[in-house]
């Protein structure tokens, strides 16, 4: 995967030495903020694989890298998921209300911001009394 950060380094700094020969022949003097930000785009792209192949060397071979390997050799825990719960389709409307609120008006954000607070405070807290506590 780091190859891909690889790539988008040496990609932008490559077009930032052609930017920054075409701005200062054509254009009067260098254009500056095209060749910052390539540059930026090019140690975003090394600091990604620096990241990546740094991760990787801490890690042991997962099951999912080979490429003859079989689905149930990973395992581990996905996660738990709730198939009863009603507060991410309120939250998920308080969502819906706060969008609308940018486009019609203020007024409007700060009542889907009411509406979103305690929907999101009872899913975080669903699960810690009654009879499904944990």
């Amino acid at each position: 995967m780091e190859k891909i950060g690889l790539l988008v380094g040496v990609f932008a700094f490559v077009v930032c030495a052609i930017y920054w020969g075409w701005t200062s022949t054509f254009v009067q003097g260098v254009e500056w903020v095209g060749v910052i930000g390539l540059m930026l785009a090019g140690l975003l792209g090394f600091m990604i694989a620096w990241y990546l192949w740094m991760t990787r060397r801490k890690l042991e071979r997962d099951p999912s890298d080979d490429p003859l390997g079989e689905i149930d050799e990973i395992q581990g825990d996905y996660g738990f998921f709730s198939p009863h719960s009603w507060q991410p389709l309120f939250l998920a409307g308080a969502a819906a209300v706060c969008f609308l609120g940018l486009a019609v008006g203020w007024w409007l954000f700060i009542i889907g911001a009411f509406l979103a607070a305690p929907a999101l405070v009872a899913w975080t807290f669903e699960y810690w009394k009654g009879p499904n506590a944990l």
